[in-house]
Formats: structure tokens, sequence, C-alpha cells
């Protein structure tokens, strides 16, 4: 019987682990946090991309979204326009600054994410803990709970 404790515990841990070798690598070789790539990989890939998208899509608060747009904003790297739908959200662009750092960043990230990842696991090992981690997370979301 798998220990749910144990396995609890190296869950937790190898993602601390991953997230920090990742943004190590990020913040030596293309300037941008991880924190920030993941924002900007949502609002890169999302058709006008408000906040309350970017939370939903990295399942943090509203709030925390919005600083964090505030402050890609502050570098230069997105803007936020009048959403001409719904007066009271903003639609967040990358600006040719934050796309030209997106792609910068983009081979570094995939690059670390298979060194961690890839590397170390058969084929057959990857594809059966990405399918695993992929029921559960479905499993978490809010519409499973309804």
């Amino acid at each position: 019987m798998t220990d749910l404790r144990k396995m609890y515990d190296d869950l937790v841990r190898f993602e601390t682990m991953v997230w920090a070798a990742v943004d190590a690598r990020l913040q030596a070789e293309s300037e941008l946090t991880l924190s920030n790539l993941n924002v900007m990989l949502v609002i890169d890939s999302t058709v006008d991309c408000r906040v309350l998208d970017i939370a939903e899509a990295l399942a943090i608060t509203v709030g925390g979204t919005s600083q964090a747009v505030d402050r890609l904003e502050k570098r230069g790297l997105c803007v936020r326009r009048a959403n001409p739908t719904d007066r009271r959200s903003s639609i967040v662009e990358l600006t040719a600054e934050g796309t030209t750092a997106l792609r910068r960043a983009e081979p570094v990230f995939d690059a670390e994410l298979a060194r961690l990842l890839s590397d170390p696991l058969s084929e057959t090992q990857l594809t059966s803990v990405a399918s695993g981690l992929q029921q559960l997370r479905v499993a978490m979301s809010p519409a499973a709970s309804s």
C-alpha cells in the first residue's frame, strides 16, 4: 500500500526543488523569474487576457496576480488596456520587449524542464507521472467539486 504521507512529502519537496532550479537558471540566463515567466506564458497564450484569466490559469489569487502584472508593467514587459466588453476589467498584453524576453526565456525553461523531468525518467515513467498529475489536478479543480 502506498504511503500517502510520504508521497505528499515527495511531491511537495520535489516541486520546491524544481521551482528553485528552474527559477535560478531563468534568472541567470534570461533575467526573468519563474513567477514572471508563468504570468507571461498565460498572457501570451490567452486572447484578450484579463487578470482573472491569469489567476485562474495559475491557481493564484486575483490580488496576487494583479501585483504580478503590476511588476511586469513596471518593467515594460506588459501593458493593460481598457476591455471593450467590460469596463470593470482590463486586457493585459505583452509589449514587444515582453515578447522578446519571453521568446528568449522559453528555450531556457524547456531545457531545464527536460534536465529535471525527462532526463531522469523513461518515456513510460514520464507519461505515467504526467497522466497521474493531470488526473489529480482535474479532480481538484473547482468544476470537479460542483
